[in-house]
């Protein structure tokens, strides 16, 4: 019996942060779905409605409507990636949550890759890009990132910024999150490390963004992104070492 057959037993919740996603969005509930009910689990499927401006809003309203196990949790403005990822931890109520972002860049079609590394002594599976699929410009700065911040925090996975992953709900008894922006996933990472649970990692695709632009690139997110990190830094690696006298 494969691990993917395995899994069977264990439920799974499924969610999507979406801030005007509105090309996207419905597709890869109607996707996820189409897995989840291929792989005969219990499931749900959740969006996190992030205060988009882009009729994302009424779309779900009417999916939700349509969409047998989905529901849509509103946020009434714009709070962030990072507290798009806090509703969706808080909100799911199955054995494992999976998410990755409504921008459609990863293909929810290949969450049976990621349930295939689920061992028994495995607590979360992180993806990993096989080739970015970005214009040359934020493929550099995303190398150049990526090896930067997996030595300064001392990363266990190879790409924490690939937001498709599948983790054990029981994670969030122990790992609490606070930032807001997309240092959350480095915060993710470091912290669900820290307290002890076990990772894989598998190859995923990564695709050219279709609808929309990037929340990132402008140098008033960047420079607030940087701002964010040293922070998460000095919190997560010098003061968190001072407490326990490493």
């Amino acid at each position: 019996m494969d691990n993917v057959t395995a899994t069977k037993r264990e439920s799974i919740s499924v969610f999507f942060p979406c801030y005007n996603d509105k090309g996207t969005i419905a597709t890869m509930v109607i996707e996820a779905k189409a897995v989840l009910e291929k792989l005969g689990v219990d499931y749900e499927i959740m969006v996190i409605e992030d205060g988009s401006s882009d009729g994302s809003r009424e779309l779900l309203v009417d999916l939700e409507q349509k969409v047998e196990n989905f529901r849509v949790i509103f946020h009434e403005k714009n709070r962030g990636y990072g507290e798009a990822l806090r509703s969706g931890f808080r909100s799911a109520t199955k054995d494992l949550i999976f998410y990755t972002d409504g921008d459609a860049q990863y293909d929810v079609k290949e969450l049976p890759k990621l349930l295939s590394k689920m061992a028994p002594e495995v607590d979360i599976v992180n993806g990993f890009k096989i080739k970015r699929s970005d214009p040359l410009h934020r493929i550099i700065i995303g190398y150049i990132y990526q090896y930067v911040i997996g030595f300064a925090f001392q990363l266990p996975v190879k790409d924490p910024d690939c937001d498709f992953r599948i983790m054990r709900r029981r994670i969030f008894d122990r790992v609490k999150l606070r930032c807001n922006d997309g240092t959350v996933c480095i915060e993710l990472v470091k912290r669900i490390d820290r307290a002890g649970f076990k990772f894989a990692e598998v190859g995923v695709s990564h695709y050219f963004r279709t609808y929309g632009k990037s929340q990132f690139f402008n140098f008033r997110r960047i420079r607030k992104t940087i701002i964010s990190l040293i922070s998460l830094w000095f919190e997560l690696m010098i003061f968190k070492r001072q407490k326990s006298g490493n």
